[in-house]
């Protein structure tokens, strides 16, 4: 495989942190806001933003040699696509599982115990004692178990919870039991709580739709720090609002939701602006990952965390 030469960083902090680059790599600042001009040289790896890295992606089309494409979320949702198939395509697994993990812990406890009332009636100066649900007991049914269903799973242990796991086929593996999701009907009757921390794809697309929401007993709380298409937003705002399930999701479809959504005003809705990643942990986690791709691509050798092969298949 050609080497990868030149690569493009969206923001000048960033080619400055990873500065001085591995010998043969030349790295210049694309902000991809339109197409790459000759003063960026002739780009064949690409860094996306962290942030709105969704809007600009059709520039990844204006680059005509593209031989990788590194995300900085764990998410890639349409960048493959975007790419092309003779590019690569890397993602950040591992470097947000731990800071998601711990937010989905956050909206859990914070669901259950009535933490976001509590919130309410601070500012209403109201005191309003009430018995709420313990963490300790519950069933838990967590979706997806990559980078963040492992990190979840270690910190949802010490809260003697009860957990079924779900991936992408029923199988065995070092914890045990996984299930396929053509039981998801089944397992949410039995259920308080049910956890997503899946990615969006061909297969996940509303996974969690109106039969599997359905199936849930009244009173379940759903949990979405994946993806927001995961989860048919209308049939979940439909057994929110009506009350009979709750919900704490730091991602949503559309994201973000439109002024005047029922979740908005749901009292039985606890909702964060998709901040799982973004926390103290990113910087240096996203550092360490993204200095050893370029020393990968310096060398020729193979990056980690690929979804997409491209050269090298």
């Amino acid at each position: 495989m050609q080497h990868v030469q030149t690569v493009s960083f969206p923001e000048p902090q960033l080619l400055a942190d990873l500065s001085p680059l591995p010998e043969g790599l030349t790295g210049v600042v694309w902000d991809m806001q339109g197409a790459p001009d000759e003063a960026h040289g002739s780009i064949d790896g690409v860094i996306l933003p962290y942030l709105n890295a969704g809007a600009v992606l059709a520039n990844l089309g204006k680059v005509p040699d593209l031989k990788f494409v590194q995300t900085q979320s764990t998410g890639f949702d349409g960048v493959r696509e975007a790419a092309g198939p003779a590019a690569a395509v890397a993602n950040a697994s591992g470097v947000h599982a731990a800071a998601t993990a711990e937010l989905a812990v956050g909206l859990i406890l914070a669901k259950l115990r009535g933490i976001d009332q509590a919130a309410r009636d601070q500012q209403a100066e109201r005191w309003n004692p009430q018995r709420r649900q313990s963490l300790a007991d519950r069933k838990v049914l967590l979706l997806g178990i990559g980078g963040i269903g492992k990190e979840l799973a270690r910190r949802l242990e010490p809260f003697e919870v009860t957990l079924t796991r779900v991936g992408r086929a029923a199988r065995t593996d070092a914890d045990g039991q996984v299930h396929g999701p053509d039981e998801l009907v089944a397992l949410a009757a039995g259920h308080d709580i049910l956890v997503s921390v899946l990615p969006l794809t061909e297969a996940t697309h509303h996974l969690v739709g109106a039969k599997v929401l359905a199936a849930l007993p009244d009173g379940a709380l759903v949990v979405n720090v994946g993806r927001g298409a995961v989860i048919d937003t209308d049939a979940l705002t439909a057994e929110v609002v009506s009350g009979r399930l709750h919900c704490a999701i730091d991602v949503v479809d559309p994201e973000p939701l439109p002024a005047g959504h029922p979740l908005w005003s749901s009292e039985n809705a606890l909702i964060t602006p998709h901040v799982g990643g973004n926390a103290s942990a990113f910087e240096p986690r996203i550092l360490k990952l993204l200095k050893r791709q370029l020393e990968a691509l310096a060398a020729g050798d193979t990056p980690v965390n690929l979804v997409q092969q491209g050269p090298f298949a």
